[in-house]
């Protein structure tokens, strides 16, 4: 019996070591002072974005939302309100694939006018762990696992959005002129909306949840889009 404990010890030990992960402040080069509750993904190439520092992510986790939060929290440490990834590079100096164990992003703060550019397009993100179907204005859309489709919405138009389910849920979207792009998450996992103020999900509806900008963006990053 004893034996038995001590197996069922360390497999448990093991599965938490293989999802353990840490966020963490690789380079601080500078802090700028704000209270910017957003953290939006940029292309540093096409903004005038003032770089701050970088955040290494390693170890992976399904629990999108719980690793946003971590690293939202750190860049917030040194006032960054823009991120982008930023890939390794092997010995031979290519580029490498992204890995969600193990990523790096750089850290920036640019002015909000830049940030605020609107936009028609539509993003349908999948759940970390099962594949899912959706239908919009009647065409059938599977999404696997950590993936995503982009959209882009006509001016207008009204797209409804159901998830094909007994019971599951429909939605109308509306592309809105001058409104930033939108962002909606595909999933029968129950959550609970964020708290005012803090990114994440600030609109849930059945098994569709919106989300904000930050974390839509986020999700865009590690997520794998279907074309």
């Amino acid at each position: 019996m004893k034996i038995k404990n001590i197996a069922l010890f360390v497999f448990v030990m093991a599965v938490a070591f293989m999802n353990a992960q840490n966020v963490y402040l690789s380079k601080v080069e500078k802090t700028k002072e704000n209270k910017d509750k957003y953290f939006y993904k940029i292309d540093p190439a096409k903004f005038e974005a003032e770089y701050l520092g970088e955040i290494d992510v390693q170890g992976y986790s399904n629990d999108d939302a719980a690793v946003f939060a971590s690293i939202f929290k750190k860049a917030k440490e040194i006032g960054a309100n823009a991120f982008s990834y930023k890939p390794f590079e092997s010995v031979d100096e290519k580029t490498q694939p992204f890995n969600p164990a193990n990523y790096r992003l750089g850290l920036y703060y640019i002015t909000k006018d830049e940030l605020s550019k609107p936009s028609d397009v539509m993003y349908f993100f999948s759940s970390s762990s099962k594949p899912q179907t959706i239908s919009i204005n009647k065409k059938d859309y599977v999404l696997p696992p950590r993936s995503f489709t982009a959209m882009q919405g006509t001016l207008g138009e009204i797209y409804t959005v159901s998830t094909k389910k007994f019971l599951g849920s429909t939605i109308k979207i509306s592309v809105i002129e001058n409104a930033p792009a939108q962002y909606f998450r595909i999933s029968s996992v129950k959550v609970k909306s964020n708290t005012y103020g803090e990114p994440g999900i600030n609109l849930k509806s059945g098994d569709i949840m919106g989300l904000d900008k930050s974390f839509g963006d986020f999700l865009r990053m590690i997520y794998t889009e279907n074309k």
